[in-house]
């Protein structure tokens, strides 16, 4: 089932990035992926927080660092989308 909340979620600084469970239909069976999503939170000149998708050039290493993270989570939990063959297996030596 795809979840309301991240399963997982990582932050570096103001960046973060979040894993979500989406379920799919792939020849007539339910099947889950996963999906990052990543964003930057900041105050506004009011000070209220915002969120935004871009990133300044020093706000680029922990966009990054997050996504690598991320990318860890995905490989150490298998999933569907392995199954389904729409991801090639990564070997890291």
């Amino acid at each position: 089932m795809a979840s309301l909340q991240p399963v997982n979620s990582f932050r570096a600084g103001q960046v973060s990035c979040a894993l979500w469970e989406n379920d799919i239909i792939v020849r007539g069976q339910q099947k889950t992926i996963v999906k990052a999503s990543i964003s930057r939170r900041y105050k506004d000149r009011d000070g209220n927080w915002q969120t935004s998708q871009s990133f300044s050039r020093h706000e680029i290493p922990l966009a990054i660092y997050c996504l690598n993270k991320a990318f860890e989570a995905m490989l150490e939990t298998p999933s569907s989308q392995a199954e389904m063959g729409q991801v090639e297996e990564v070997v890291i030596e």
